[in-house]
């Protein structure tokens, strides 16, 4: 379909979004938050479940969707600021999809219900896998009355660049984060060697990786936000490293020494390297807990102590990483235990 659709400004109804998991989602979440703002404020993504058992969902299915759903949702207020009417919902729970017909007619029939007329797609949307349902999928949605649109956004390429369109606003963030790390690191002495060598090594850091260090364009309005957030978790994960330096030391102190070192796998909700990586480093800078191996969302966590495990699955760390990056709507998300995504490993690396 053409990059440049028609004028539809007058067209001011609702949005609907059916998502899936692809490496254009993201984009295409900002291009209809940007189309409902300009409508009527209010969009509603759903998720088709693609593969169960006929009659029902399984439990995994359903919880992956849900969380797809929850990172949506996270991402669409993230884009907003808070300013939109987002829904969520899981359709095609209840029977088996099979071809591009059964999506488009649980998808028709949901924006019957909300009083839904345009359906803005992912362009690179599949739910059933690699069956390519689009077209066909798109056509039947026209067919049932609907305006349909594709996302006009960059489709991945085989190999991407390595190197990024960089900007003075990637410079000057990443310039920023390297001097305040160097003198972290120097213990904040500040005489003037450490002042002109931190500004060299600063220099020199932002001029060589600001066009790879962030995988999107900084925007100002969001990282504003994201710092004011960033200074009200600081003084939390401050606190958690004192209470944790003192749950350490009492235990060394102890006669008994009640330690029980053990493995620990968790896959935590967060979603980009930025927020992994700032996860996983707080719970480095946590005594008791030691993040050793990153791969994708999931992590690979020594833990020293029970209570330091205990609040690991409780996901304090992830709950603060998440409102730092995404919002106030993301601490709703469920714990790492409660979604069932932490494990103890034995000594072989399986779970006990």
């Amino acid at each position: 379909m053409p990059e440049d659709p028609p004028d539809r400004r007058d067209d001011a109804g609702p949005l609907l979004v059916p998502v899936g998991e692809s490496v254009t989602l993201r984009q295409t979440v900002a291009y209809a938050v940007r189309e409902a703002l300009a409508g009527a404020g209010e969009i509603h993504f759903v998720a088709p479940v693609a593969w169960h058992d006929i009659g029902d969902v399984g439990a995994d299915v359903r919880e992956e969707t849900e969380a797809l759903l929850e990172r949506v949702a996270v991402w669409a207020d993230e884009d907003a600021d808070d300013a939109l009417d987002v829904e969520t919902a899981i359709v095609g729970a209840d029977e088996y999809l099979f071809g591009p017909d059964d999506y488009a007619r649980v998808l028709a029939a949901y924006a019957d219900d909300h009083g839904i007329d345009r359906v803005v797609v992912d362009p690179e949307y599949s739910p059933g896998g690699n069956v390519p349902i689009l077209q066909p999928m798109e056509a039947s949605l026209e067919e049932a009355g609907l305006t349909v649109e594709e996302a006009p956004v960059g489709r991945a390429t085989r190999r991407e660049r390595l190197l990024r369109r960089g900007g003075a606003l990637q410079f000057v963030t990443l310039f920023g984060i390297s001097y305040l790390f160097y003198h972290l690191l120097s213990g904040f002495t500040l005489t003037n060697f450490d002042l002109v060598t931190g500004v060299a090594t600063a220099t020199l850091v932002a001029t060589m990786l600001h066009r790879i260090t962030f995988s999107d364009r900084v925007r100002l309005p969001s990282l504003a936000r994201q710092l004011l957030r960033l200074g009200i978790y600081t003084p939390y994960l401050l606190y958690e490293i004192v209470k944790s330096n003192l749950l350490v030391s009492y235990a060394i102190l102890h006669p008994e020494l009640p330690i029980e070192p053990r493995m620990t796998e968790v896959e935590c909700a967060l979603w980009g390297a930025m927020p992994v990586t700032t996860l996983a480093n707080s719970i480095t800078l946590t005594p008791g807990t030691l993040t050793v191996r990153v791969r994708g969302r999931g992590m690979k966590i020594h833990t020293l102590l029970p209570a330091a495990r205990e609040g690991l699955f409780d996901g304090a760390l992830e709950r603060g990483v998440r409102f730092v990056f995404y919002g106030r709507r993301a601490l709703a998300i469920a714990t790492p235990r409660e979604r069932g995504d932490c494990r103890i490993l034995d000594e072989e690396g399986d779970g006990e």
